[in-house]
């Protein structure tokens, strides 16, 4: 058997691999030229790319010697997905971190050792740089098919790639269709990011990649039996409305699925809302109860003009109310006595709404800003429709207003945290003063010479009542009307009453300066 022997790189040859230059192609002839050298030199004789996409080509003193394309990853890669060892959701939220090499072509008399290696080299040096600068985000790994009955993939293995196996025999023929074609290929990866497979599979995404994600349109991932659980709550309260013909959509599963699509982060209306829909599975459009065309046999999908229809007949307030209940009987009675108040734009709605969450995020009821007016009115409102009675309310600095604090403190019995600001200058100096320029209630003020220092003034005309709501009760707190003595009530509702020779600041300050609860402040300040 004689030895085959290997032939040295000539020295033209070695001019083009040390002077060759690789060109990313973004003009129109640039473009065209490189489609076409791919059909008519390329086996499958096809330039079609996907998804994101981009195209190069090596030159050497102006000559074309080699072009290629990278496109969108495959969708399902059996092969590929196990050597990442991430989960079938990570695959669809992060698969756009992948690129595929669809089309490496040499052109004719432009064959020599080592081009091949060189442009791919050239190419893998800069390719997530220009994808990043092209689609607005980085590149993690590579991926590509070499057909074994023409090729053998050494231009990938001596490029660092690494050979996972073979495809199934199925061609992706349409969105939602595969054919078989009976011609497995071979698969080949390679890392761009050292240990990128790492974090790719890991529970959060590095920050540069993490973009992918966040630009990702929401999907719904509700199980079958979740959905049924909300529709049940949903059928019970709300009576359809629309004519028969129109049931292909039944209200309540219209409402399911716009509750789903809000907890997905759908919030630009009926658009948005129709794209999530084409996410759902057969499985759970039938949990909704939506109908089959009569036609083609396939689940139907409500569009944008379903969705219009229905926002505009709803009530807001039972659809609040239907979801409130559920969420109770999904996650139970609410036992956080944290009540938090936020008001919120949305974004291409025009409206501002205000919400209350407690503090572990859980919704408590919302309500839309009125035109003209502000988020403290409407804060007000969602409020008084709230048991605040044992609870503590922490608004944004805009609400540390008097009559909210009288609202929450007097008339529901509950207590607050307010914040002051920079620019509530008033506000800011009273509560200054208060720790810094006077004593501090309960003590007598310093310019008071009637009274001994630390001693409760006593109220006119009563030798016995000291300030007004100072009974301390088992709980250590003056002024509560929890669990007082039935023969205090009288002492009790006079502690509620506020006095008239303070000023709104210092109703105000006199709550947010004080250390111990709201009641007692109000207590001891007569509030």
């Amino acid at each position: 058997m004689c030895k085959r022997k290997l032939r040295g790189v000539a020295a033209n040859e070695q001019q083009i691999l040390e002077n060759g230059h690789l060109r990313l192609l973004t003009s129109r002839d640039d473009i065209a030229r490189c489609d076409q050298a791919i059909v008519e030199h390329h086996y499958l004789h096809t330039c079609a790319l996907v998804g994101e996409h981009l195209r190069y080509a090596f030159i050497y003193k102006g000559r074309w010697l080699a072009v290629a394309t990278w496109s969108a990853a495959a969708f399902h890669l059996k092969d590929r997905d196990a050597f990442i060892g991430w989960s079938h959701e990570q695959c669809r939220r992060r698969r756009s971190l992948i690129a595929n090499n669809s089309r490496l072509v040499v052109l004719p008399d432009s064959h020599s050792p080592n081009l091949i290696s060189r442009f791919m080299k050239l190419m893998l040096a800069r390719l997530s740089e220009d994808w990043e600068q092209r689609w607005a985000h980085p590149l993690a790994l590579v991926e590509t098919f070499v057909d074994p009955r023409f090729y053998q993939g050494t231009a990938y293995k001596v490029s660092g790639w690494s050979h996972l196996g073979r495809t199934a025999g199925w061609k992706r023929d349409a969105e939602d269709f595969y054919e078989k074609h009976d011609a497995p290929k071979q698969i080949w990866v390679r890392e761009l990011v050292k240990k990128a497979c790492v974090q790719l599979r890991a529970p959060k995404l590095p920050a540069p990649w993490a973009k992918v994600e966040e630009a990702l349109p929401p999907r719904c991932t509700a199980q079958v039996t979740q959905i049924q659980s909300l529709m049940e709550a949903v059928r019970t309260e709300i009576a359809e409305f629309r004519r028969a013909q129109a049931l292909a959509y039944p209200v309540a599963g219209m409402i399911c699925l716009m509750v789903m699509a809000s907890a997905h982060g759908v919030s630009r209306g009926p658009q948005d809302l129709a794209q999530y829909a084409d996410t759902l599975s057969p499985g759970q459009l039938r949990a909704l109860r939506f109908r089959r065309d009569a036609q083609s046999g396939e689940m139907r999908c409500p569009k944008k003009t379903s969705f219009s229809r229905v926002l505009h007949h709803i009530d807001d307030d039972v659809i609040e109310r239907v979801l409130l209940r559920w969420q109770d009987q999904v996650l139970g009675p609410a036992q956080d006595r944290i009540v938090i108040i936020d008001g919120k734009k949305i974004r291409h709605a025009g409206v501002e709404i205000v919400n209350a969450v407690n503090s572990t995020g859980r919704f408590l009821g919302s309500v839309i800003t009125q035109s003209k007016s502000n988020e403290i009115p409407a804060g007000r409102q969602l409020l008084h429709e709230m048991d605040l009675l044992g609870k503590i309310t922490v608004p944004d600095a805009l609400h540390t207003q008097v009559e909210t604090a009288q609202q929450i403190l007097h008339q529901q019995g509950g207590d607050y945290l307010l914040t002051v600001k920079g620019n509530q200058l008033t506000v800011q100096k009273t509560l200054e003063s208060l720790f810094t320029k006077q004593a501090f209630s309960p003590t007598t003020h310093a310019t008071d010479p009637s009274a001994q220092p630390g001693a409760q003034p006593l109220a006119a005309g009563d030798s016995c009542a000291g300030v007004p709501g100072s009974h301390t009760q088992s709980g250590g707190l003056s002024g509560s009307t929890i669990g007082s003595p039935i023969g205090d009530t009288g002492q009790a509702q006079r502690s509620m009453e506020p006095r008239s020779d303070l000023s709104a600041e210092q109703f105000d300050t006199g709550r947010t300066a004080g250390a111990g609860n709201a009641r007692a402040q109000a207590g001891l300040l007569g509030g």
